[in-house]
């Protein structure tokens, strides 16, 4: 019997993923909320709206119907990470006992401060959360190019089966048992990658870009140390390799909100319609790391401005006239 996997979320990081799955031979159920997007996507064998140019094979069945789940021992929940608590808890019902399921969206949930892998805990307790994160872009893997990412499960042998499930030869998982670590990296990286966007688009030059990358990554960690995260991990492809990433490129949402604003744009102009998850993040990574004593200026700054609280010039100001200190 071809195994099932469901894939959670029909953006584009959704599709690509059912698309990668799908090249195992699996049979790969693509759920949308959106009836609609799902009647095109039968129709057309593509999801034109979130991927465009990339057509589906006959394994891929997109659906708007969470009890078709039932048949997946795996689940992608590609969810955005503000939504995942309530998809979670409209599809527990139909989540098989000790199924595993693979978050593949990074960030913090407002309001509670509660990481991806609480959240399904809470809503539905009898699946097994993994994480998937690192250095990734949709069109990349749906094109079947050269990618690698960290998969983290609570144990090695759990961590290893989902490894192999998702393995091809150009979307390579490095295994790791630091769930905390890998969804750490995730999260704050779309912080930052806000803060290195907004350097970019104000024209400060590749020497700040470069500076702010750097003391983002050292926020980052000092985050991660806080919260448990191996400094491997926070080395590593989900942590540094996706901070490198998404501080560098337009094809990165968060740094293309970041590149928007620095040339002046309103936040509702930046957006362009389109997710970033670090805007909604920052002010819980903030207030986490504020209740642990964390100092993260970057982020802070990050927040104010996406909170409309900050102008970037002041926030430019703030950084620059902060004491300068040992780097360590």
């Amino acid at each position: 019997m071809t195994e099932t996997i469901a894939v959670l979320g029909a953006g584009a990081w959704g599709t690509a993923l059912a698309i990668l799955a799908a090249r195992g031979g699996r049979r790969v159920l693509l759920w949308a909320r959106d009836r609609a997007n799902v009647e095109e996507m039968r129709r057309t064998r593509a999801n034109a709206r979130r991927l465009p140019g990339v057509n589906f094979t006959a394994a891929i069945e997109p659906t708007s119907d969470l009890e078709q789940i039932a048949d997946a021992r795996v689940i992608l929940a590609a969810t955005p990470a503000q939504g995942m608590r309530d998809v979670a808890r409209a599809a527990a019902p139909f989540v098989c006992e000790g199924s595993d399921w693979i978050v593949c969206a990074k960030g913090i949930e407002r309001g509670t401060h509660a990481f991806m892998s609480d959240v399904l805990a809470t809503e539905a307790p009898h699946a097994v959360a993994a994480i998937l994160s690192g250095p990734s872009f949709a069109a990349d893997v749906a094109a079947g190019l050269p990618t690698a990412v960290t998969l983290a499960a609570r144990d090695a042998e759990r961590a290893e089966r989902l490894g192999r499930l998702l393995d091809t030869p150009t979307f390579r998982l490095y295994r790791s048992t630091d769930v905390r670590g890998a969804e750490i990296g995730g999260a704050a990286k779309n912080v930052l990658a806000i803060a290195c966007g907004i350097a970019a688009g104000r024209g400060l030059g590749a020497s700040a870009v470069a500076a702010l990358t750097a003391r983002s990554f050292a926020e980052l960690t000092r985050f991660g140390r806080a919260f448990g995260a191996r400094p491997e991990t926070l080395m590593g492809l989900s942590g540094l390799g996706d901070l490198v990433l998404c501080c560098a490129t337009l094809q990165s949402r968060n740094f293309a909100l970041g590149h928007a604003l620095g040339q002046g744009r309103t936040l509702a102009e930046a957006s362009g319609g389109k997710l970033a998850e670090g805007a909604f993040t920052a002010r819980a990574l903030v207030e986490l790391a504020a209740a642990r004593g964390v100092e993260m200026p970057i982020a802070a700054v990050v927040d104010r401005i996406v909170a409309g609280e900050l102008a970037i010039n002041a926030a430019i100001d703030s950084l620059l006239l902060r004491p300068v200190k040992s780097e360590h």
